[in-house]
């Protein structure tokens, strides 16, 4: 894929993402020229504010691939699970979310 079309899909991705939290009524913005730039020290690709304005957002990478490359293996063993954590030896653990489960976590954590 060419460099303009990567990044338009990287675009299109982190705007769909920003949406997502949007109608779950949260704060979530694209950083600016996410990955282009260290912005603030930083290029992460999304600032999610979970507290309030003032308080320091949570910062977000987001992938994606066409074909899943990377992902499916990841996909077929979480399969019906609610989340699953990965864990490298000497390293900290990750944690994978599928939608549902963090839209389910994000709505428990605003009441």
């Amino acid at each position: 894929m060419s460099g303009a079309r990567s990044r338009r899909k990287g675009d299109r991705i982190e705007r769909e993402l920003v949406h997502r939290h949007r109608e779950l009524g949260l704060r979530c913005e694209r950083y600016p020229s996410s990955g282009a730039t260290r912005f603030r020290g930083n290029s992460h690709d999304l600032d999610l504010y979970l507290k309030g304005p003032d308080e320091a957002p949570l910062v977000f990478e987001s992938k994606a691939r066409r074909n899943g490359e990377g992902f499916v293996t990841l996909e077929g063993w979480l399969q019906d699970f609610d989340g699953m954590f990965l864990r490298r030896d000497g390293v900290d653990p990750l944690v994978l979310l599928p939608w549902r489960t963090w839209a389910a976590l994000l709505a428990k954590m605003r009441r």
